[in-house]
């Protein structure tokens, strides 16, 4: 079992297929997603991985969190979220991942908070059918009816569904397929709605109820960063090298 990553949702558009069919997609991007610390059965009695998404100002942190970033060596994320995964399946810390991390046409699972829509009645939030429009109904026809039983219990059982704040809730979406990915911008397209507002917070991992495809990578897609610095690092000492022959050749000038 992988480990997922946290994305933000910045809104849906739509594209189109080889076939030219119109396919509805949320993009969701990634936001230096880092892994900041594991737990191992030895130590904590389960494995998983807790990963850091985006930055945040360390003014705006509190003292405990600051040292457990700075344990990490990582700069202050926004959220930090906590992944359960297989033994096989452990990342180092410090690693980044990427949008490699999945691949087109995979099935992928969502998890988020909806959006908040306010207070709502029982009809339009719970779907109730609502009282008759007449044969004696006035003013009661959108009303969810009886509450309560008679003298025993005597009360409102808890979880009653009534009238109340309707959304703002948990919400899983699952089975949704990733589309394309874009790499140089770190976005992940994903064929359908999601939970959540423009620039939401949400967790993203692979599909409970679908196998992983085999050309996945394992135990993660990461970001070659490593790579890109080894070679910035080598063309700086190429062109240190270059500027001290031509100082030596400049003064060998000067003395002739």
């Amino acid at each position: 079992m992988r480990c997922g990553v946290v994305v933000r949702k910045l809104g849906m558009s739509r594209i189109f297929d080889d076939s030219g069919n119109h396919v509805p997609v949320t993009i969701l991007r990634l936001e230096d997603v880092e892994v900041l610390s594991a737990k191992s059965i030895e130590k904590d009695g389960y494995c998983a991985m807790q990963i850091g998404f985006g930055n945040k100002k360390p003014k705006n942190i509190t003292k405990p969190l600051r040292g457990f970033f700075a344990k990490a060596k990582s700069e202050p994320k926004e959220k930090v979220v906590e992944f359960r995964v297989s033994e096989d399946a452990v990342l180092k810390i410090g690693d980044k991942i990427g949008v490699n991390h999945f691949v087109a046409g995979q099935k992928v699972d969502l998890v988020g908070v909806s959006q908040g829509k306010g207070f709502a009645g029982s009809m339009k939030r719970h779907n109730f059918g609502g009282m008759q429009a007449t044969h004696g109904v006035s003013i009661s026809h959108r009303s969810h009816g009886s509450t309560g039983n008679s003298q025993d219990p005597g009360r409102t059982w808890k979880g009653k569904k009534m009238a109340g704040q309707y959304g703002n809730v948990r919400k899983t979406i699952q089975n949704l397929t990733v589309v394309e990915l874009i790499e140089e911008d770190n976005l992940i397209l994903v064929k359908g709605a999601v939970p959540g507002s423009k620039n939401g917070i949400l967790k993203m991992f692979d599909s409970i109820k679908h196998k992983v495809p085999e050309n996945v990578p394992f135990p993660g897609g990461l970001k070659a960063v490593s790579k890109v610095v080894e070679s910035n690092k080598e063309a700086t000492a190429n062109d240190d090298e270059i500027t001290d022959a031509d100082i030596q050749n400049d003064g060998d000038k000067v003395e002739n």
